[in-house]
């Protein structure tokens, strides 16, 4: 058998590359999972529905994202495990068992959110405790939300979205969304939000609350 030692280093580590896919499935498997960070397009529908429907406001004129979604639903007891989900039996155990299944293995990293939101006003990522710049907007302003109407807003009292990936059943046409409200005061709270797609849009069937904080005095 030749050896490798003697060709270049280009060539080398590329023979190693080579013996480790093919000597290691699971090797290649975790590099293309790993480098598969950003949540897909699909799921920013069901965001948007969400932010629009639960969290605007008239007076609404920001919202803060994190950037990265969630492997915990609010706490580190809340892991979401198809068992936990049959033992506390959310929306009467009316999620289909394949929607769980997919919103769990999601649920086992963290992936990116970008800049793929349409939620009519203007959202911020947060990174860690780091507000990014600069603000996002793909969508047009409504009238009153315009540039000029942005001042003396403190993006640091508001509180911010965390979101999971969206578990999908088999056909498609039901998901499952996590999203936690966090807010500066130490308030907020966390809800599952059951979906159901009507045509070709989403609608909200029911929510459930997994944790509310009141703020500290």
């Amino acid at each position: 058998m030749a050896s490798c030692f003697g060709a270049s280093p280009r060539r080398q580590l590329l023979v190693i590359a080579a013996l480790l896919f093919a000597a290691f499935p699971s090797f290649a498997a975790a590099l293309q999972d790993d480098q598969a960070k950003s949540v897909p397009p699909e799921e920013y529908p069901i965001y948007d529905l969400v932010i629009q429907t639960k969290f605007l406001t008239s007076q609404t004129v920001l919202v803060l994202i994190d950037r990265m979604t969630v492997t915990k639903l609010g706490s580190d007891d809340n892991t979401p495990t198809p068992a936990f989900f049959e033992e506390h039996r959310f929306f009467g155990g009316a999620i289909p068992a394949d929607a769980v299944t997919d919103f769990a293995v999601k649920a086992r990293k963290s992936w990116r959110l970008e800049s793929r939101f349409k939620v009519g006003v203007r959202y911020r990522f947060v990174s860690g405790d780091k507000i990014e710049e600069p603000e996002v907007s793909l969508a047009p302003l409504p009238v009153g939300r315009q540039q000029g109407k942005f001042t003396g807003y403190d993006p640091a009292q508001i509180g911010v979205l965390k979101f999971s990936r969206v578990g999908f059943n088999r056909r498609e046409n039901q998901a499952l969304v996590y999203v936690g409200d966090h807010r500066p005061d130490g308030s907020g709270g966390g809800f599952l939000v059951f979906l159901r797609r009507d045509g070709q849009s989403w609608m909200i069937v029911d929510t459930e609350v997994l944790w509310a904080a009141r703020a500290e005095p």
